[in-house]
């Protein structure tokens, strides 16, 4: 589904790239859950670095 944000498709998903420790990374909003996710551009593959709550996940 990310990838297909950045691909320019017309999704509603909420991502944000990330600056700082996280730098490289991106952060998804799911309600109260941020899930930081890393992207391998060139061959379209996403992993998950971290799941947690909103004022833990970025700690």
């Amino acid at each position: 589904m990310a990838i297909q944000k950045f691909k320019g498709e017309n999704i509603n998903i909420n991502i944000k790239k990330l600056s700082g420790a996280w730098e490289g990374f991106y952060r998804i909003r799911s309600g109260r859950t941020r899930i930081i996710v890393g992207f391998q551009f060139k061959s379209n593959q996403a992993y998950i670095e971290k799941i947690d709550w909103r004022g833990k996940a970025y700690k």
